[in-house]
């Protein structure tokens, strides 16, 4: 990856994992909520990653309501209590559901000493895929569970499409540094009263007002975390939910590219790609 892109792409996962303060633009309060449950859940595993008495350990962990729910397996009972006062003291988090389990022996499992970067990594590649199927007009209503293991993206939930289910699976796989996705997502059966009910849903999120100051940051965010566009040459701008891109792009299918992730970002009413220019004159 280019050197500035990594500090790009650093620089946007502090924001998502909670280390610098996250845009608070996004409309709807369920949306905002599993936001802040991505970010809550990202700053708990960065706290675990860095701390030296519980970094040889796999912490699972999940927030639902301001709930913490910690999963795996410990030293002793300081590192059980331990890890439930940082999770404790995370933002937002007001109660944590402590299962973890008290084994002596789980030091010596295979595994357990797992490499602090690659842990820390994982979180970030969750914490990123999570956000993006929040941001995505078609995806952002979807109840999808994300979970990374070495640049290995595993999706569980239901859709109510293959479309959707599909296009999950494509976020996740055109996400900077996923190496492989196992799509687990379900296909659920809706009558016609239920499909009916969405497609007014559907219809209704699309015209739902959001700032332009919210769209400008997630088109960006989304730009560079795409494993096939150096997002740091495109510049976006956000006037009444119509986005300009600008700036240089490798060839014709960098810019289809940076048009369709730019179009599937909700509150986007327009895209305008004519100042967006290709360095190669050749198509594809």
């Amino acid at each position: 990856m280019h050197p500035l892109k990594k500090i790009a792409l650093a620089t946007a996962t502090a924001t998502l994992l909670g280390l610098t303060p996250l845009l608070a633009h996004a409309a709807g309060g369920d949306l905002t909520s599993q936001l802040a449950e991505a970010r809550q859940e990202g700053s708990i595993w960065t706290a675990f990653a860095l701390n030296r008495h519980l970094s040889p350990f796999k912490i699972d962990v999940n927030v639902e309501q301001g709930t913490a729910i910690l999963k795996g397996k410990v030293e002793n009972q300081v590192d059980h209590d331990l890890a439930e006062q940082i999770a404790l003291e995370t933002e937002g988090v007001t109660k944590v559901d402590n299962q973890l389990e008290i084994d002596p022996n789980v030091a010596a499992e295979p595994g357990t000493k797992a490499n602090m970067a690659q842990r820390f990594e994982d979180a970030t590649l969750t914490a990123t895929v999570k956000s993006k199927l929040l941001w995505n007009s078609v995806t952002q209503a979807l109840n999808i569970n994300v979970d990374s293991k070495a640049g290995v993206v595993t999706l569980k939930g239901q859709a109510d499409s293959a479309e959707g289910k599909e296009l999950a699976g494509s976020l996740a796989s055109n996400t900077d540094g996923v190496t492989e996705v196992n799509n687990l997502i379900s296909l659920r059966a809706l009558d016609t009263a239920g499909r009916k009910a969405q497609a007014e849903a559907q219809g209704n999120n699309a015209t739902e007002e959001l700032s332009d100051v919210w769209i400008t940051s997630k088109v960006k965010s989304s730009l560079i975390y795409s494993r096939n566009l150096d997002g740091l040459n495109i510049k976006v701008d956000t006037k009444g939910g119509m986005v300009t891109l600008n700036g240089v792009v490798a060839n014709y299918a960098e810019k289809q590219l940076a048009v369709e992730i730019t179009r599937n970002i909700r509150g986007v009413r327009g895209v305008d790609a004519d100042t967006l220019k290709v360095v190669s004159g050749v198509a594809g």
